[in-house]
């Protein structure tokens, strides 16, 4: 396409951003859709982005729905993505080219283009309204997010490690060497006819935008979640990030709710008395939380890899089904939904420990308590503020329902006393 024909295609004074984003991750499973202080990665990008002053409209490019859901409730537009640009290899370019191509069909090009990826928890929108405008007023074609790095690198050669980039037998002070950038990933921006002519992001007058620090945490593996959730008040105060609700109700829809029992029912504590009985303790408010779910119609299941009967009777006592002493609990809850004729995408389930991972992983919606095993939170969806055994049934319900109200208001039935 010439650039006399991008300049009739043109829309709006303000840039364009696209955030492309697919259901597929190797290092984590349903990366974008987890969440940091409650909130999706997908939401936070979208939600950045609307408050940029530059920015006119947040296009999410996707090949799941479960993030096209994400991305539309956060407020921004989807592109149907299709599966042949969505896999391991397909290059961001590639998914960039297409979304840019449905928008020149449109006649919705904007001159500038933001490509931001959903992995950075923590956008420095202030550094990016200034790439925008460095790129809107022709001072570059093309700007990166980095952040200024006055590290050595080094790599293994045959007769042992060599600096990169530097004499590693002159150690200069940090004063007296010229300005490194490392790029965050965090966000790009770039004139859009530049980028069609050149099909790269990089092109042209090329400048580093310098973020803060915390605006270049990526996240790429379970452990970069617990560092974002570590940091996260600090850097969003330091960003000027709003604190937003920790829990986003109106997005945890689901048609069925299936939980752990030890931990989650209770403190994961257990008293053995001299005849070898076991007795735990449970909330009466998780009673009261499971009675309105199944007021609402939705299918309830314990999953329990314990072989004890107090795991039997308290189901029987909240009249819902369970599954015990099951070692295999992906496979258990893949045949209780069939059974239910319920999605697995369309189930929350509520854990705490490592045992729970293989059933959080396969369901749309994976919680844990607050008190859960870090490899357990680094999988979930949405980190509950309740301990287990302490009302964390209770406040999965009340955003489950809180939803449910949203999406089927009919079908709630009224408060009810006396828990179980």
């Amino acid at each position: 396409m010439t650039h006399a024909a991008n300049a009739q295609l043109r829309t709006g004074d303000g840039a364009t951003a696209i955030v492309p984003v697919r259901g597929g991750s190797k290092g984590i499973h349903r990366k974008n859709l987890r969440t940091v202080r409650g909130t999706t990665l997908i939401a936070r990008s979208v939600e950045g982005l609307l408050r940029s002053g530059g920015v006119s409209r947040v296009v999410v490019t996707t090949d799941h729905p479960d993030l096209a859901a994400a991305a539309v409730a956060a407020g921004a537009e989807v592109i149907d993505r299709p599966a042949a640009l969505a896999e391991d290899s397909t290059s961001s370019e590639a998914a960039l080219l297409h979304a840019l191509g449905v928008l020149a069909r449109r006649g919705e090009l904007s001159p500038v283009t933001v490509f931001v990826q959903a992995t950075s928890p923590f956008l420095d929108v202030e550094a990016l309204d200034d790439a925008i405008a460095s790129v809107a007023s022709g001072q570059a074609d093309s700007v990166f997010a980095a952040v200024l790095d006055h590290g050595f690198l080094w790599t293994e050669k045959a007769k042992g490690a060599r600096g990169i980039g530097h004499d590693h037998r002159e150690r200069p002070r940090r004063q007296d060497r010229a300005p490194q950038y490392r790029e965050t990933g965090s966000f790009y921006v770039f004139d859009t006819d530049g980028f069609l002519d050149a099909g790269h992001r990089f092109f042209g007058r090329i400048a580093p935008a310098v973020t803060r620090s915390f605006a270049a945490l990526d996240i790429d593996e379970p452990e970069d979640l617990l560092v974002a959730e570590a940091i996260a008040g600090l850097a969003e105060r330091q960003l000027g990030i709003p604190s937003g609700s920790e829990h986003p109700e109106h997005h945890l829809d689901v048609d069925a709710v299936v939980t752990d029992f030890d931990g989650v029912h209770t403190d994961d504590r257990a008293s053995i008395d001299a005849d070898g009985v076991e007795r735990v303790s449970v909330h009466r408010g998780d009673g009261l939380g499971v009675r309105l779910l199944r007021e609402a119609g939705l299918p309830f299941l314990i999953l329990s890899t314990e072989r004890v009967p107090i795991v039997a009777a308290r189901a029987a006592k909240l009249g819902v089904d369970v599954v015990y002493g099951s070692a295999d609990k992906a496979s258990a809850l893949r045949d209780w939904a069939a059974t239910n004729a319920v999605p697995l995408e369309r189930i929350a389930y509520l854990g705490n420990d490592v045992n729970d991972i293989p059933a959080l992983e396969i369901v749309g919606w994976p919680v844990v308590v607050s008190d859960a095993h870090p490899a357990a939170r680094a999988v979930s969806r949405l980190v509950l503020e309740r301990r287990g055994g302490d009302g964390a049934v209770r406040e999965l319900a009340d955003l489950v329902l809180a939803a449910r109200a949203v999406t089927h208001p009919e079908k709630l039935s009224p408060p009810q006393p006396n828990g179980a």
